[in-house]
């Protein structure tokens, strides 16, 4: 976006009017001033990916709501990292993994977390009770009171989605 277009006056004008008030709705809710600056840019970066051509009616809802999706995913990969490095101190130091695979295999598991949360709730459910307890397409049906047909789209469903993550 050249400097002197619309568009740049705009997001010009939202980020200097909104970034401190953003900053301090993000640190109260985070705890952590390093978090807040982060995530603060974050939005400010989404929006402007968005390309806004006009001013915001309610510039600070909007901000809010982008904001507030990015904190969600910022807790759950906190979630999933602790969940990971808690599954690592039961391992013995030698099969400890290197600094750079942690931050693989948590980078990894947030990009499925992302995928299973794209999914309807059965559809991550059926897939979760195949992947994980093993269970048959009529024991899955069973338990989510589907048909096997069902059972069969939402897995169906499932794998288009780690086709998609594996694919980017």
């Amino acid at each position: 976006m050249p400097a002197n277009s619309p568009s740049a006056d705009v997001f010009s004008h939202l980020y200097s009017n909104h970034h401190g008030w953003l900053y301090s709705w993000l640190w109260r809710k985070l705890g952590s001033r390093e978090d807040a600056a982060e995530l603060a840019q974050d939005t400010f970066v989404r929006l402007l990916s968005a390309k806004p051509s006009d001013e915001l009616a309610e510039p600070r809802a909007y901000l809010t709501t982008v904001a507030h999706g990015l904190v969600v995913n910022h807790w759950r990969k906190l979630a999933l990292e602790r969940a990971y490095l808690s599954a690592l101190e039961a391992r013995p130091e030698m099969l400890a993994p290197s600094p750079e695979e942690r931050a693989l295999v948590i980078e990894t598991l947030c990009q499925i977390d992302a995928m299973l949360e794209r999914l309807a709730p059965k559809a991550r459910q059926a897939f979760l009770l195949a992947q994980l307890d093993g269970l048959t397409y009529a024991q899955i049906a069973e338990q989510l009171g589907v048909s096997d047909r069902m059972i069969k789209k939402y897995m169906a469903q499932a794998m288009l989605q780690c086709m998609l993550l594996v694919a980017s």
